[in-house]
């Protein structure tokens, strides 16, 4: 009974603080960081969803903002280039060829970016970034499991075909959304559970290791036996490259991606999933030359051949945002069922896609805030490695998509690089080793006391 009525307490505890937030302002952070939990979470299963609780955490944080941090904080280019890319955008609408509602679209897929700003203050002041992250991998453990299930029952899925480059086939383990976006958010936990499980290995904490090695092997298993996309196993490589280089020595480096390589071979030896999906590579590209057919990398190559054309007729402030399908429908040639006579509003590369709206004015802005959210994440410690990891697997995955813009991708990257970059930024002015700003940013602080709900 003692047990049952402290559970009670705690819980009707953690009630009152959180209805007391209309005098607490550490009651309001707690709720926002809460709602911002839920979004999270929400990602990998439903857009719908995630927009609501965006949303809602957008109103909640109005009402924490402190206008003179925040506007020393936006002084940093990982704040004002992203808002900088926006307004490219928006003024990009003025010569562009396309209608006005595939301006709008364009833009509105840019203006994502608006949050990480947002997100990276509230995150210098706010405990909680791990909680946040914590939640978005529960939520992909938990559609891993769906995606098994799924595996063995298809009927219960809600995705009924996937688009394979060649035609459309019945979704193979994927419950909801795609096979490249959950591929994308698989990839990413499961290699950022390689810090805290080296981690803890060192501490003694055996046990939670152990349990981290198994959820991430568990995800690494769906990638190889389900369904994995081509970009995650041309992407993940370097991923765990990047964290042999910075956090192991070279010897042990040397001996873990040899065992990694050897790991890789004997997958692509029992899953029959894998061989396919590497397989299909050498098929797609013979099938694009010798019969201009439709195939995933036959379009790849059609849709950068192109677009280099357009980047050549307006290179320095490109033909406008949203211009890309107007382009690529007055390129179309040929029958419909040819490689030549696809239309698409993108062309499957982040660079190419701003070089044809917006010149080369759009990609050195682009490749400046890759380069400034890098530089947040320069040291140790779990959100530095996160933060690095997203923005890393961001710049790799754009090379075959435009992950940016993409609703699932880019909105990853705006939480990763927001959160994980706010709680650096508030751990080092909180340690008395950080920048003006980020001292600025963080000079209000949850206290320890007051971090988590009174019970």
């Amino acid at each position: 009974m003692g047990a049952r009525e402290g559970q009670q307490s705690s819980i009707g505890g953690t009630v009152s603080f959180m209805l007391s937030a209309w005098r607490n302002p550490d009651a309001r952070m707690f709720n926002t960081d809460m709602v911002l939990v839920l979004a999270a979470a929400a990602l990998p299963w439903s857009t719908s969803i995630f927009t609501i609780l965006m949303a809602l955490w957008f109103v909640s944080l109005l009402f924490n903002i402190e206008p003179r941090s925040l506007a020393s904080l936006m002084r940093r280019p990982a704040c004002w280039l992203p808002v900088a890319l926006f307004a490219l955008a928006l003024l990009g609408m003025l010569w562009s060829p396309a209608t006005w509602s595939e301006r709008i679209h364009a833009a509105g897929a840019v203006g994502k970016l608006l949050v990480l700003p947002l997100l990276l203050y509230h995150f210098a002041r706010s405990p909680r970034g791990t909680w946040v992250m914590a939640g978005f991998l529960i939520s992909c453990v938990l559609l891993m499991a769906m995606s098994f299930l799924v595996l063995y029952q298809p009927g219960l899925t809600l995705k009924q075909d996937i688009f394979t480059g060649e035609a459309f086939e019945p979704a193979r383990g994927i419950f909801v959304k795609n096979y490249i976006d959950q591929s994308q958010e698989f990839a990413l936990c499961a290699v950022a559970l390689i810090y805290p499980i080296f981690h803890f290995f060192r501490e003694g904490r055996t046990r939670l290791a152990l349990l981290l090695c198994a959820v991430a092997l568990g995800l690494l298993a769906n990638m190889v036996f389900v369904t994995v996309s081509r970009t995650a196993m041309v992407t993940m490589p370097v991923m765990l490259a990047a964290f042999a280089v910075l956090h192991v020595r070279w010897r042990t480096s040397f001996l873990i991606l040899s065992g990694l390589v050897l790991l890789a071979l004997l997958a692509w030896t029992v899953s029959p999933s894998l061989r396919a999906s590497t397989e299909r590579f050498s098929r797609d590209y013979q099938a694009y030359k010798q019969s201009n057919e439709p195939t995933s990398i036959g379009l790849r190559i059609e849709y950068w051949t192109k677009s280099l054309r357009f980047i050549a007729d307006a290179p320095l402030l490109g033909h406008g945002t949203g211009s890309t399908r107007a382009l690529f429908e007055r390129a179309k040639s040929g029958p419909e069922e040819l490689v030549q006579a696809k239309v698409v509003s993108n062309p499957h590369n982040q660079t190419l896609a701003f070089a044809i709206q917006w010149g080369a004015v759009g990609v050195v802005i682009l490749y400046a805030m890759w380069i400034a959210h890098l530089a947040l994440f320069r040291g140790e410690g779990l959100m530095a490695w996160i933060g690095l990891l997203v923005v890393v697997q961001n710049m790799l995955t754009s090379l075959f998509n435009s992950h940016l813009i993409d609703f699932v991708p880019g909105w990853i990257y705006v939480l990763g690089v927001g959160i994980a970059g706010g709680t650096v930024l508030g751990a080092r002015a909180r340690s008395g080793i950080g920048h003006a700003d980020a001292v600025s940013a963080a000079s209000q602080p949850a206290s320890e006391n007051t971090s988590r709900p009174a019970t």
